[in-house]
């Protein structure tokens, strides 16, 4: 049982790994390596002058590695609440080589899936007239303990620093209720000593 399971290792996915994982809830981001960020070309992300979006996403996800979370490359077909959280089905490929579906579970959820919402749709989150995944400002959907992020709340409005402030919105909030309190995430120069 993990604390934080994430679909999706775009900015959104990997922002909410980061802050989750670095303030001690164990989390797995599941994604095929997919997203759009191969297509892109950094200018407009605050603190980057000029960047491929492959290699943002491969230093994101060392960043992330670093940090302990496990990164599974792995297509997630299903998602389902259970008693104590969400379970998530894989396709996966045993030791032996057998394919077959796995299931893992997480007492929290964070879908990063980009435009694809059927995961979302699937678990019976609402969904706005715009046709897209209704969430709070903290980016929690009408299922609890259920996070929509990026290209899936916002119809058209697809922007990388966008999507990460989404994860991290998310995983702030999974933080805050976890801590029973409002969690802030701010270091200072001492930490990085």
């Amino acid at each position: 049982m993990h604390d934080v399971v994430i679909v999706g290792g775009g900015p959104a996915g990997l922002s909410g790994a980061l802050f989750t994982e670095k303030n001690g809830l164990d989390t797995v981001v599941f994604d095929t390596d997919e997203t759009w960020m191969h297509k892109a070309h950094l200018f407009n992300y605050l603190g980057i002058d000029s960047m491929d979006g492959s290699e943002f996403v491969a230093q994101s996800r060392e960043q992330v590695a670093e940090f302990g979370v496990t990164l599974r490359d792995e297509a997630v077909t299903a998602v389902e609440e259970t008693a104590e959280g969400f379970a998530v089905t894989t396709e996966a490929e045993s030791e032996a080589g057998e394919a077959g579906d796995q299931t893992v579970e997480g007492r929290y959820l964070v879908l990063a899936t980009g435009a694809d919402r059927s995961l979302a749709d699937s678990l019976g989150c609402a969904f706005t007239d715009e046709d897209t995944v209704d969430v709070t400002v903290s980016m929690e959907t009408s299922v609890d303990d259920a996070y929509a992020t990026g290209a899936m709340v916002r119809a058209e409005e697809w922007q990388a620093v966008i999507s990460a402030g989404d994860g991290a919105a998310a995983a702030l909030n999974v933080l805050s209720k976890e801590k029973g309190e409002h969690f802030h995430d701010f270091d200072v120069p001492a930490d990085a000593e």
